[in-house]
């Protein structure tokens, strides 16, 4: 998401683009995740619609036989890339998703997707148009206050090491900076090499945390990617250790599935954890 985006840009944004989503109800029906999960015959249960552009985006979690969920992600329809807020005036839409009211614990409690008309800072390497997607781990009622006397302690407590995933490191510069009001600070995968004058956006998978705990992980792609129809598949990196006991991804895809006319972003094989 947004390493570096100031205090004053996103407390607009939030004040003039929430959208609540609800979740669906106990008789949500079955429907096709993502490849993986098709393949492998598992049950899929969808949240609620949202609308989106001119088309919808919504949440699912897909379920193995003994009941244990293996995959969460979003599906956000072909017509949804059409019709979205653009122009010198367009703000950030922020929709906040519930996961399907009858799916398992999977360890993450919500969904938060946002369409950046304009991309964010720092402009030189996120400037695109683009959909930032978090996956919460915590709950909807975020007290990441700049206002609060404690910010910039608590912003300042980052994850020990051992909670760190290999490789991913937070932005340079004083922590309450770097900190995104009621999100987080936003660490990046030093593999993707996101270095200004080098580095050409397309996606990115990011962590991000928060008075010394991760609390969400969050894809990021551009409009222009996203159009392509691509088709990736990673490794989640890994940290030594787990705060919290749960369920946690070991892969990231993205791709389109021409069955349903979806774009379809995953955590994959989600991984029961035991905290340390």
């Amino acid at each position: 998401m947004h390493a570096v985006r100031t205090a004053a840009a996103l407390g607009i944004s939030l004040v003039t683009a929430l959208a609540v989503v609800g979740c669906s109800d106990a008789s949500t029906p079955r429907a096709q995740g993502s490849e993986n999960a098709h393949q492998h015959g598992a049950d899929v249960l969808v949240g609620s619609e949202t609308a989106l552009g001119q088309g919808s985006a919504k949440t699912y979690v897909t379920v193995d036989d003994s009941g244990n969920p293996n995959e969460i992600g979003i599906r956000i329809s072909e017509s949804a890339l059409e019709g979205l807020p653009d122009g010198p005036e367009a703000t950030m839409t922020m929709l906040m998703m519930d996961l399907p009211a009858n799916a398992p614990e999977t360890g993450f409690d919500h969904v938060m997707l946002d369409w950046n008309p304009h991309g964010h800072d720092p402009e030189i390497l996120f400037g695109k148009p683009h959909f930032d997607m978090h996956f919460y781990m915590t709950d909807v009622e975020h007290d990441i206050d700049p206002a609060a006397a404690d910010f910039a302690e608590r912003a300042a407590k980052l994850p020990e090491p051992r909670y760190v995933p290999q490789g991913y490191v937070p932005p340079p510069g004083p922590a309450a900076e770097n900190t995104v009001p009621f999100m987080g600070m936003h660490w990046t995968d030093v593999a993707d090499g996101a270095i200004p004058g080098s580095f050409d956006f397309t996606e990115v998978l990011l962590n991000g945390s928060w008075d010394g705990e991760f609390t969400f992980i969050e894809p990021m792609m551009t409009r222009e990617w996203m159009l392509t129809k691509p088709a990736i598949r990673e490794e989640v990196r890994q940290p030594a250790s787990f705060q919290r006991t749960g369920y946690y991804p070991t892969t990231y895809s993205v791709g389109f599935d021409d069955q349903s006319g979806d774009y379809v972003i995953a955590l994959s094989g989600l991984t029961m954890r035991e905290a340390s």
